[in-house]
């Protein structure tokens, strides 16, 4: 335990210390955040904070390499770096540009697909992760590599793109990620994923410091698209791909609140929401403040962590 403890509280401090010399990087640079003009008026006065702040969290990265050199260290530490580069393409544009719209969505989602393939290819062939999909400790499909790399692509780029949804107030990606990592760190029995979970729950704290409300620099697609492909690839290496719609759901959540929201807009020309992602709604309809509602999705998410552990426990290996 300690060999995880010590780096997680070396990449906290880093992090803590640094992130106030970044985002006056990020300032002198002007890369700052546009901010589309539907969104209410209290998210109209955050224009001009710095974007990308995301970036910091690299240093988790460079601590996990440091104290652990291995393949599957290096294969997590790339999968982030692939999928916080097309962050970082979206999030240069914006901030750039003061584009809201950022890079095309189709050109982000064939990067990720890109991306998740070759990945999910060298997870397969290169680190012996089999090709089943685990229901209970006595159930499991064994799909052909060609199907199962097709089923998980899917699986990994929806899932990377829910969590790059819930980036959306101040806070809460990294409220809500911090159980999702805990609970990789509970159940992986391999020490990178052990280390690489606690020091990015070290790193998020640090981050928190200064992305709470009033936040004074935001994460980006740099950081929430990263986080979405590591937290992704980490349940394909522990095979608990049963459990993502559980452990996710308030990623999906506010995916989805965006695919009902579309389409009940095209077929009946009426919301359903006041306004999506999910978590404006509930600001917008109920008065929830940005605290309240970064609060109650991070009691939903570690509720969901615990359930999800106990099915781990009792179900997946009983």
């Amino acid at each position: 335990m300690i060999d995880q403890i010590i780096p997680s509280l070396i990449a906290f401090i880093l992090v803590a210390v640094l992130s106030p010399f970044f985002i006056a990087l990020l300032r002198k640079l002007k890369l700052l955040q546009p901010i589309r003009k539907e969104l209410p008026a209290n998210h109209q006065l955050k224009k001009g904070t710095p974007l990308m702040f995301g970036i910091i969290l690299l240093t988790g990265l460079i601590v996990s390499i440091l104290f652990s050199p291995t393949p599957i260290m290096y294969f997590l530490a790339v999968t982030y770096i692939l999928f916080g580069f097309i962050g970082f393409l979206d999030d240069f544009w914006k901030a750039s540009r003061q584009d809201p719209l950022g890079v095309s969505s189709r050109t982000k989602l064939i990067l990720q697909f890109l991306f998740t393939g070759t990945l999910l290819f060298y997870v397969v062939k290169e680190l012996g992760i089999d090709t089943m999909v685990r229901i209970t400790g006595n159930v499991s499909f064994d799909l052909p590599m060609a199907v199962y790399i097709v089923v998980i692509a899917l699986f990994v780029v929806g899932s990377a793109n829910a969590i790059n949804f819930t980036d959306g107030l101040d806070g809460l990606l990294g409220v809500v990620a911090i159980p999702t990592y805990f609970f990789f760190f509970v159940i992986s029995d391999t020490p990178e994923v052990k280390l690489y979970s606690l020091v990015m729950i070290g790193c998020l704290l640090g981050f928190l410091i200064y992305n709470l409300f009033p936040a004074k620099a935001f994460m980006g697609d740099t950081g929430s698209l990263a986080i979405g492909g590591s937290l992704s690839f980490l349940a394909v290496i522990e095979k608990v791909e049963i459990l993502i719609p559980l452990l996710f759901i308030i990623y999906f959540a506010e995916q989805l609140s965006v695919i009902l929201q579309v389409a009940s807009f095209k077929k009946t020309g009426k919301r359903i929401f006041r306004m999506t992602p999910i978590h404006f709604h509930y600001g917008l309809k109920y008065g929830w403040s940005e605290n309240t509602i970064v609060t109650v999705f991070g009691f939903v998410s570690w509720v969901c962590t615990f359930i999800c552990l106990a099915y781990w426990k009792f179900v997946l290996h009983g």
